[in-house]
């Protein structure tokens, strides 16, 4: 795996993992994972701790940046999540 694809891997995991565990989006997702297993159960816990989830999505991504990586269509949605999820720390950092 070359640089750019392992730094277009951290960045998709940064940003998919940011949509889980903190985007208004995915709040449904969470609520109902909390309502389904608890509020104090493991599965709730795992859609929002950053850490937590960040495995199991690098666990997804970082084959498929291996096995892809080098393809126009792995590639070009990769950036489009790395380059969102830059946005959004400089929007941050900006405001």
């Amino acid at each position: 795996m070359n640089t750019v694809v392992f730094l277009l891997a951290l960045g998709t995991t940064c940003r998919i993992t940011r949509f889980v565990t903190k985007d208004s989006l995915a709040a449904g997702f969470r609520t109902w994972m909390a309502a389904r297993f608890g509020d104090d159960s493991r599965p709730a816990y795992l859609v929002t701790c950053s850490w937590c989830t960040s495995i199991w999505v690098a666990a997804a991504v970082v084959p498929a940046a291996y096995l892809a990586g080098g393809t126009p269509a792995f590639q070009v949605v990769a950036l489009i999540l790395t380059v969102s999820y830059l946005a959004g720390l400089a929007s941050n950092w900006i405001d």
